[in-house]
């Protein structure tokens, strides 16, 4: 989920602190992989991302009037985010809790963390005449060969009932991708807004859908699935977006570029403590492949120091 920073870092910030909340943003969203597993247990994925965006929206937005914000009322910043909102939330979302009854979360949070690969794909698509660098260009091809490890390697093996759903997940990463660049549509307006607006949207979309195919009033959700919902929703959605946009002030491109890479082996690491999940030694290896390209693809370059 990215969005563009609109300040830049607020001087004299406590360093320690603004760390803190990286790593606990981080967590939130790595975390955000085994609620969904959780929850999927006895909710259909179309209900439970519906109530995820649902209750996430009415969240932001409480804190949209809280700050004395508006949302926009023009149909053309709504129809912006609607596009936002199929790409950054009804698309991905759905897809991520569909392909999670059948795949680890941790497994989930490494082909998904892949995006700012993705993102620098569909940029260089965009603007062929621009050369990447060579740490950019070796990102790629780590993050590719680390999706093809864990995907591509049992497709060979003939475990194909899991192809699908990972391929699934890779889908809401290009997704994602898609989000990020047509993100740049909204910059100039406050972060919260675009976040409220999108997750309201998607809400729209996805209720009535919910409705029809899943009839939520005859579903029996376990308690277990009700808590992880409400903590999906709270937590890894309404909350990080309010620490994500804080840290945008204070700690400019750090706060939107360290959590790429952090929320994978977070990810990974709920999954295998709370769920008892494990992984493969090809599935470690991408990992590993993985987290080092998205590093090389996100990291600050270092400024020459001044002679």
């Amino acid at each position: 989920m990215t969005t563009q920073a609109i300040a830049s870092p607020a001087a004299g910030s406590n360093r320690a602190t603004e760390i803190g909340l990286l790593l606990v943003l981080a967590t939130l969203w790595g975390g955000s992989y085994t609620f969904i597993k959780i929850g999927v247990e006895t909710i259909p994925p179309l209900t439970l991302i519906a109530a995820r965006t649902l209750i996430a929206g009415t969240i932001l937005l409480a804190v949209i009037r809280f700050r004395g914000l508006r949302l926009p009322a023009d149909f053309a910043t709504w129809r912006r985010f609607v596009i936002q909102a199929c790409l950054n939330s009804v698309v991905p979302f759905t897809l991520i809790a569909w392909a999670e009854r059948s795949v680890d979360a941790g497994l989930a949070s490494i082909l998904n963390g892949t995006t700012p690969v993705f993102v620098f794909l569909m940029g260089l698509a965009m603007t062929p005449r621009k050369r990447p660098d060579g740490r950019k260009a070796f990102g790629v091809l780590a993050g590719v060969a680390g999706i093809s490890l864990i995907v591509g390697v049992q497709a060979l093996g003939g475990l194909g009932s899991a192809v699908v759903p990972q391929l699934a997940i890779v889908l809401a990463t290009v997704a994602y991708a898609c989000a990020a660049l047509f993100g740049r549509n909204f910059s100039g307006m406050d972060p919260l807004l675009p976040a409220a607006g999108s997750m309201l949207a998607g809400a729209a979309i996805l209720l009535p859908v919910a409705l029809v195919v899943d009839q939520p009033w005859t579903l029996t959700p376990s308690h277990e699935s009700l808590l992880a919902l409400l903590a999906l929703a709270i937590f890894s959605t309404a909350l990080a977006f309010a620490i994500y946009f804080r840290l945008i002030h204070t700690l400019g491109a750090v706060g939107t570029t360290a959590v790429s890479y952090l929320r994978v082996p977070i990810g990974v690491a709920i999954g295998i403590l709370f769920l008892g999940e494990s992984l493969s030694p090809t599935a470690w290896a991408g990992l590993g492949l993985v987290v080092v390209g998205v590093a090389a693809m996100t990291l600050p370059e270092r400024k020459p120091s001044p002679v």
